[in-house]
């Protein structure tokens, strides 16, 4: 059973597009193609029980298990060694990722206090968005009673846009919350 948002990508949002952006074939329309959930853990190389709950949390996040990510540099001012575990990412792609980003725009975005909306200066200049996440308790999944440390995550929304502009009428066309 395919996410609902992608259907109504299909269904919807692509021949709007195509009208927007003065496209004449479908397959030119800009689209999701990955999305990236990152969570560094500076503070993992002085406790690593830490990294055990970042990756249960994306576990928990994505419906995927993460990847540990390791440190490529030994860096002495950090006390870094090479190859330490600092991190885990996880990738999401088809299904998973339009009901990861369904959940976001849905019900983990509307939970932060104060929310006006994402700023939208945080495009790479090739469409692609990054948002920083400070608390990862925003999302439904993650259970405040198991949550030992607030962290944050950086989700990153790659997109086949050719530039910003397309991005950015991309991702309001799938619901995402732009300041005014």
């Amino acid at each position: 059973m395919a996410a609902r948002l992608q259907e109504r990508y299909k269904q919807e949002i692509v021949p709007a597009l195509m009208r927007e952006l003065g496209y004449k074939n479908s397959l030119a329309v800009p689209r999701l193609q990955k999305i990236v959930l990152n969570m560094g853990l500076g503070e993992a190389t002085q406790n690593p029980k830490l990294l055990d709950g970042a990756v249960e949390e994306l576990t928990a996040i994505s419906g995927q298990k993460p990847v540990v990510t390791r440190a490529k540099k030994a860096i002495a001012n950090f006390k870094l060694r090479e190859k330490t575990a600092i991190g885990a990412m996880v990738t999401l792609r088809g299904e998973r990722m339009y009901e990861f980003f369904e959940r976001l725009v849905g019900a983990a975005l509307p939970r932060v206090r104060d929310f006006k909306g994402v700023p939208d200066r945080a495009f790479d200049g090739r469409g692609n968005y990054s948002l920083g996440i400070r608390e990862q308790v925003i999302f439904p999944e993650i259970n405040l009673d198991k949550v030992d440390k607030i962290k944050g995550l950086t989700v990153v929304i790659c997109t086949t846009a050719r530039s910003d502009a397309e991005g950015k009428s991309l991702l309001r066309a799938l619901g995402m919350p732009f300041r005014a």
